[in-house]
């Protein structure tokens, strides 16, 4: 996973919300669009990613994406993953509602097959 890269496109995504006073805004769908071909090209190391250096910020941006992810991947392993967060950043658990957004996620991969 390019996590560099990564962090370059969450800290756009962080500069089209503040500028757009948290209103849909041009340049969001981009940088999800980018989040979501970082994270799904190699989804092993997405994997390693979120175990060992997924900041809180960072997994509560990607809850925007990971039913996309989910869907694109077909990873069972990557949503287990992400699940297993929830107790490590409990704050961002709550305040974005990502039992919500792992349900979508579950959905897409129930719907689309499960190859991971």
């Amino acid at each position: 996973m390019r996590i560099e890269d990564f962090r370059k496109v969450i800290e756009r995504r962080e500069y089209v919300e503040k500028i757009s006073s948290g209103e849909w805004a041009e340049g969001i769908e981009e940088c999800q669009k980018k989040e979501v071909e970082i994270l799904s090209e190699d989804v092993n190391s997405t994997i390693v990613f979120l175990k060992e250096e997924c900041t809180a910020d960072e997994y509560s941006w990607i809850s925007e994406v990971i039913d996309i992810l989910v869907e694109k991947t077909q990873s069972r392993e990557l949503i287990e993953c992400y699940k297993k967060l929830m107790t490590k950043f409990p704050e961002e658990y709550d305040t974005y509602k990502i039992a919500e957004c792992v349900e979508f996620a579950e959905a897409a991969l129930s719907e689309g097959g499960d190859n991971g």
